[in-house]
């Protein structure tokens, strides 16, 4: 058989680094799985063409490497979209090839024919398709580089009757990696340490661009006796091992994030993007370093700002920062974080009246898992229990998802976890309605031979969703959900499955869960009536909650109500 355009593709991609593509077959993609199937890339079917963009950008996320994702024409490369963007927003470099109708046919309202591009432009680093026989290579090496260079997701749209077509002499296009060492000139870095050195209460918030410079943020805090408050995604970078966190801010954080941004005098930001601008301090001289010039001062003004890595950055910084002695600021913002990691730890046990705390489950599961386990969470509550109650070792990893807040990411990005890291536990934490959503991917872990751990946190609710209204003041509307007997759906697809009930049996049945040699789902009945309390509450949220309790006791609510109440008094 002679090479098509469809192996030049792949081998273009395999040379990028990419080791497993996610999808579904189908017929316009015929050329292209052919090719793959003769490639050393690894095929894994998916059942639902998101969650193999979500599977590939937890691959991507947590290596560092290209990973694809692959689909049919007008349905098949369409059910990408929610997948792509949440893998897209969380910077992850992966490349889906859409497959596409002949090239005769376009434009003419073909059966399954979708403009792709239109589709895809504005959530992507990159979006071309391959015209000519003769650009495939260079339009593939194209959209690779852009995927890795910008850390993102490209499109390469391949119509059918290019990726059949011979193979012409192209030259060998690549893809190549950079790794530039980037910081702020010397005038720059004087003017930020000057502004430290002047600043009387400072602060240090930290993001995932501290990924690399864990060692760097902790010596300038030292220098600096500041408190180190974190975004979401730097818990894993920034949490371990470091004496001077503080925790995060914002609804998902805790008073001692909360308060050491709200009570500095300098603020320096470090390679993060916050968007809620209502957690940044008003009266502070903020000063921000980041990768991307188009991040500064976007969330919020800033006096300083500079373009640069944050390691790099700070090595040279630290030099020209005066160390201080005076740790007063640094001790009270400490004194606060251990008291409300305090708050969180009275929710972390076994609940009264044959209740299970989410937080205890979750705090079980830290306890029990491996060290460098890694986690992912569906949005909503289970991320929010994921963030504060499991422990950064330093070598585990957390994906949520939070930039685009999706639901149904968990149990895709696990499987994706997992066929990436064949050796280490993945453990799911999912939502029942994030779940329920791509159920039957389920099917690919089975099928895949990816024995990924996933807990369902079974409320019988939206529960975030729930709050969220009930803060409002409203009445919670159309958020019960009447689920299945999760363990028993996941043991007739061939998961080890058990379901909880009672506190009691719960330790028990995590053990036996995590020691499961296969693909394992814990479903345990969890407190519908848990409280996700933000750091600081709103005269506002307040009332909201006020008028909710009102409107449920007129209702004749009265006992809801009551146990809303009861959680929030006991928290």
């Amino acid at each position: 058989m002679s090479r098509t355009v469809a192996d030049a593709i792949v081998e273009t991609l395999q040379k990028a680094g990419a080791r497993r593509c996610y999808g579904v077959p189908g017929d316009t993609l015929n050329y292209v799985t052919d090719a793959i199937r003769r490639s050393d890339i690894r095929w894994v079917h998916v059942r639902h063409e998101e969650a193999g963009a979500m599977a590939a950008g937890a691959d991507a996320l947590l290596t560092g490497e290209l990973a694809l994702c692959a689909g049919s024409c007008g349905p098949g490369s369409l059910h990408f979209i929610n997948g792509l963007y949440e893998s897209h927003r969380n910077r992850a470099p992966i490349v889906l090839i859409a497959s596409q109708i002949v090239r005769d046919e376009q434009g003419f309202d073909f059966p399954q024919e979708v403009d792709f591009k239109a589709v895809y432009a504005a959530g992507t680093v990159f979006c071309e398709e391959i015209r000519t026989p003769s650009q495939a290579r260079r339009m593939t090496a194209l959209a690779a580089q852009a995927a890795l260079s910008r850390r993102g997701a490209a499109v390469l749209i391949v119509p059918v009757d290019v990726s059949s077509t011979h193979a012409p002499d192209e030259p060998h296009f690549a893809v190549h990696r950079a790794s530039p060492v980037v910081r702020p000139s010397d005038a720059e870095l004087d003017r930020i340490a000057a502004a430290l050195n002047d600043g009387g209460k400072v602060a240090i918030y930290g993001g995932s661009g501290c990924e690399h410079a864990h060692d760097q943020v902790i010596a300038l805090a030292e220098r600096l006796k500041a408190p180190v408050a974190r975004t979401s995604r730097a818990k894993d970078f920034l949490e371990p091992q470091n004496p001077y966190d503080v925790g995060m801010t914002g609804v998902f954080g805790t008073d001692g994030g909360y308060h050491a941004l709200m009570g500095c005098d300098t603020l320096l930001l470090l390679g993060c993007d916050f968007a809620w601008r209502q957690f940044y301090p008003s009266k502070a001289k903020i000063i921000q370093v980041d990768i991307d010039g188009a991040h500064l001062g976007r969330r919020h003004p800033v006096d300083i700002a500079a373009v640069g890595d944050i390691a790099p950055t700070l090595e040279a910084l630290l030099p020209r920062v005066t160390p201080r002695e005076d740790a007063g600021f640094l001790e009270t913002s400490l004194a606060r974080t251990h008291k409300a990691l305090g708050v969180l730890e009275r929710r972390a046990v076994v609940g009264k009246s044959g209740v299970i705390h989410p937080q205890y489950l979750t705090e079980l599961i830290s306890r029990h898992a491996a060290p460098d386990a890694v986690y992912t969470a569906d949005g909503g509550s289970p991320m929010v229990w994921c963030l504060r109650h499991v422990a950064a070792t330093g070598r585990n990893r957390t994906i949520v998802s939070l930039s685009h807040g999706t639901m149904a990411n968990a149990m895709p990005q696990a499987l994706g976890a997992k066929a990436a890291y064949p050796d280490r536990q993945v453990i799911s934490l999912s939502g029942d309605g994030g779940l329920a959503m791509l159920l039957g991917d389920l099917l690919t872990a089975v099928q895949e031979k990816l024995p990924i751990k996933v807990c369902v946190f079974d409320n019988g609710s939206l529960g975030f969703v729930e709050l969220e209204q009930k803060v409002e003041g409203l009445l919670d509307a159309y958020t019960n959900l009447v689920n299945p007997d999760f363990a028993r759906v996941a043991e007739a697809i061939g998961f080890w499955s058990r379901r909880v009930e009672k506190p009691e049996d719960l330790e028990g049945a995590v053990l036996e869960w995590l020691a499961a040699p296969g693909p394992a789902l814990l479903d345990v009945l969890t407190d519908r009536y848990e409280l996700v309390m933000p750091p600081t509450v709103a005269a506002a949220q307040v009332f909201g909650m006020a008028l909710y309790s009102a409107k449920g006791v007129l209702a004749g609510r009265g006992e809801e109500v009551a146990d809303l109440l009861k959680g929030a008094v006991e928290t």
